[in-house]
């Protein structure tokens, strides 16, 4: 597992911040937006304090509820881990993302200047989360999809990563502590 958290998460949650203070030093908030394809794909600069699709944006205590939050799911996802919850390789994976992504948006709530984002500007859990890309099909409800960001991108594979392994891995079996010790595989009860 450590060896995921190295060569998935932590490459992802540096893409994630770098990619944040790009768009934070580059686009002034909710100002400009620079189109990358046509019209269905842009890059802009949008603050959410919130979670997914801006629910619960702006409101009180919106960043103490969701460090809370991301604080307890790491806490399951680490005590799930030591309890084999995630056996395979594509529930460990999904491990990987969720790490990359919780720390990504606990970060900028953390540490992310809430007038203009910053990074480490000063203000502890007064920032918000800096979400940037924006697709426009041109029909719901995709007529703009709510911004996101790298770290909502890694939560969302995860998310169906996860429901795939549910389907098709199993976990592996734990000894019983009370189980008797024996040599011969046949001979157990």
């Amino acid at each position: 597992m450590f060896r995921l958290l190295l060569l998935v998460s932590l490459p992802l949650y540096l893409l994630d911040q770098w990619s944040k203070s790009y768009i934070v030093a580059n686009f002034d908030l909710y100002g400009s937006e620079r189109v990358v394809w046509g019209d269905v794909f842009t890059l802009h600069h949008a603050s959410n304090t919130g979670v997914a699709f801006g629910m619960f944006n702006g409101t009180a205590y919106a960043n103490y509820a969701f460090t809370c939050i991301s604080l307890t799911a790491l806490a399951f996802l680490i005590w799930g881990t030591r309890k084999n919850f995630f056996p395979g390789a594509l529930s460990r994976l999904s491990v990987a993302l969720l790490v990359a992504g919780i720390f990504g948006n606990l970060t900028d709530r953390l540490f992310r200047r809430g007038d203009d984002g910053v990074l480490f500007g000063g203000g502890f859990l007064q920032g918000y989360v800096v979400d940037f890309l924006k697709f426009d099909f041109g029909f719901p409800p995709f007529n703009p999809w709510p911004s996101f960001n790298v770290a909502d991108s890694c939560v969302v594979v995860a998310a169906a990563l996860l429901m795939i392994a549910s389907f098709t891995e199993t976990p592996k079996p734990q000894a019983r502590p009370d189980a008797p010790k024996t040599d011969d595989p046949e001979k157990e009860p």
